[in-house]
């Protein structure tokens, strides 16, 4: 279970959690949801290093399915980001961990976007439920051996081909380095018109149409002057299914993030296979 985003006037369910009265203490709330929301909690732990913390919060978060970008156990420091969810873009988390006198001190910083929402009540619950559930000592040390080799339990993610394409492109401009971390091991489900059909080293590899800018009928506000192309390699047993399909013809298939190229604009999925 993850925040709960209010984007656009659509409501997303939170269940309310129990969380530990340390971290109610120091939680606190700034921002706008024009200059966007930011909240922040701390927990503080006996016996607990950097390192243990940031393994034992990438199981945490891992098992919530929040995506995990990058984690630096040895400096005590973690980032993560609340998966796009229908219209909800993702947003960033800032985890850090800190020793002081044999006292570890984890602190949580998400960040909304502008125009994105969250109940004080709802974002306290989640972040405080996962800070309570840091151990100390030896417990500690054997949830972060553990939780460092966890992987994120996020659903797949399903949109249509130029709304990820328009996506990945704005991404392009904020940050392309961070696209591989955000984007690695998710599979995606991806509906649109097929481009190209080709062949390379005996693997077939379908292309999504995606229409340049400047022939977009309505473009939106602040979107990227470039557009990124979606190939998919097909997975083995999918030969059938390819030589059927032609330019123009709707399709919908999932795939695994593979590889991205920022100079080539070209984001490319793996094992592909039809769906529905």
């Amino acid at each position: 279970m993850r925040f709960g985003l209010l984007v656009a006037g659509a409501a997303f369910a939170f269940p309310s959690m129990a969380h530990a009265a340390s971290c109610d203490e120091t939680f606190a709330k700034t921002g706008s949801i024009l200059s966007g929301m930011r909240f922040t909690a701390s927990v503080t732990v006996p016996d607990l290093t950097p390192a243990s913390a940031i393994g034992q919060m990438r199981g945490i978060v891992a098992a919530k399915g929040y995506d995990i970008i990058v984690a630096e156990p040895e400096d005590g420091s973690m980032l993560i980001e609340q998966p796009q969810t229908g219209k909800a873009r993702a947003f960033p988390i800032t985890i850090t961990a800190t020793n002081s006198g044999g006292q570890g001190t984890v602190l949580m910083d998400a960040k909304l976007r502008g125009g994105q929402t969250v109940p004080a009540d709802a974002a306290k619950a989640e972040m405080c439920e996962m800070l309570g559930s840091l151990k100390g000592g030896k417990a500690g040390l054997a949830a972060a051996s553990s939780g460092m080799k966890a992987v994120s339990t996020a659903p797949p993610l399903e949109m249509d081909a130029l709304s990820l394409s328009q996506q990945i492109s704005k991404d392009t401009e904020r940050n392309a380095a961070a696209i591989p971390l955000r984007y690695e091991g998710k599979t995606f489900v991806i509906k649109g018109m097929v481009g190209e059909i080709a062949k390379d080293r005996g693997d077939y590899i379908v292309t999504y149409k995606i229409p340049q800018p400047y022939e977009q009928a309505l473009r939106l506000p602040g979107q990227a002057a470039f557009k990124t192309d979606i190939a998919c390699v097909m997975a083995k047993g999918q030969a059938a299914f390819t030589l059927q399909l032609k330019p123009g013809k709707s399709i919908k298939m999932s795939g695994q993030f593979d590889k991205f190229s920022a100079t080539d604009h070209i984001l490319l999925l793996k094992d592909c296979r039809s769906v529905g």
